[in-house]
């Protein structure tokens, strides 16, 4: 509960929205506990693995995550002792003809010599399910990492093999990682991660707890459509074409949503410039979002008014908790 908006909010972010500090830091020894074990499969029977190109990615690594933590991502290097790719392919689909002195690859590989990556998941798969912390090991439902689920932790892991092309390509290199369909994809989870910060540290730490609460009130609101990267990407875009960034993260959120319920009908380009246009949810959705994005926008316009003109902060209060639901604090 609380009498000012002010504490309604820093309630809000630190109890609902924000992850718990303790949880992040178990998180992180969790996180370096498993690259400890997965380093130690590296011998005859398994792929030589890349160490030096292991890297976080997604929401937790970027700081964007909103609670509760329940995946952390990690992309487990793997070294091409002699694979090759071809450099042409479209970024989605691309093809990486297995090494010829590697047996393990080579136990991997379609009868045309192509390194299947689904057959190289299984091999992760059959692998992690060997380690005693965890319950369970499995292939994510996209068909692009192995989820290794913990018996005693509430978040999961998804582990993405990886290699990492060593000729640039227009003056910069790839992660090539699985693509759900036995073949390869491009990504570059540094562009992503580099973006968020460039973008956040211009506004003095204002933009990734706007990306936490924005992903809140997406989930409240109950969208069909799976967008937590779209919808990081057009906040974080945003606030890149922002000269500056109002102090209260409450009027920096009504902004967002009046930018929101236009820019959801048009392209966003991917924070690491490969995937082009990623808005590809349908029209039916993208009115949806519009739609809600501008109602809840003159909702909180008017929780501005009656706060900031008419002082009183249980109106207030009561039209942010229409906005975001029942977690948000009521007054009292």
């Amino acid at each position: 509960m609380a009498k000012y908006v002010n504490d309604a909010f820093k309630e809000f972010m630190d109890e609902v929205v924000n992850l718990d500090p303790d949880v992040v830091s178990d998180a992180k020894d969790s996180r370096d506990n498993l690259i400890e074990n997965i380093k130690e499969f590296d011998n005859d029977d398994f792929f030589h693995l890349y160490n030096e190109i292991h890297i976080e990615f997604g929401s937790f690594a970027r700081k964007t995550k909103m609670r509760p933590l329940d995946d952390i991502d990690l992309m487990i290097g793997i070294s091409a002792d002699g694979a090759t790719y071809n450099s042409f392919d479209s970024w989605e689909d691309v093809r990486v003809t297995a090494s010829k002195t590697s047996t393990i690859q080579q136990n991997c590989t379609n009868v045309d010599g192509l390194l299947n990556s689904t057959m190289v998941l299984n091999m992760f798969k059959d692998k992690v399910a060997g380690l005693r912390e965890y319950s369970r090991s499995e292939l994510h439902r996209n068909g692009e990492a192995v989820t290794l689920n913990l018996k005693s932790r509430e978040w999961a892991f998804d582990i993405v093999p990886c290699f990492q092309t060593v000729v640039e390509e227009n003056g910069r290199n790839y992660y090539l990682i699985p693509n759900g369909k036995g073949g390869w994809q491009k990504t570059d989870p540094r562009r992503d991660r580099d973006f968020v910060y460039r973008v956040d540290s211009k506004h003095n730490g204002k933009v990734k707890p706007l990306v936490r609460l924005c992903k809140k009130w997406f989930e409240v609101k109950k969208f069909s459509t799976p967008a937590s990267y779209l919808m990081e990407t057009l906040i974080v875009r945003y606030c890149d074409q922002e000269e500056s960034l109002n102090d209260y993260i409450r009027y920096r959120f009504i902004n967002f949503l009046y930018y929101l319920k236009d820019a959801i009908n048009n392209d966003v380009q991917d924070m690491k410039d490969i995937q082009d246009n990623i808005n590809q949810i349908s029209k039916a959705d993208k009115e949806k979002i519009s739609e809600r994005a501008k109602l809840d926008n003159e909702k909180a316009y008017s929780a501005y008014i009656a706060e900031t003109k008419e002082y009183d902060h249980e109106k207030a209060i009561n039209l942010w908790g229409e906005v975001f639901g029942q977690d948000f604090p009521t007054y009292g």
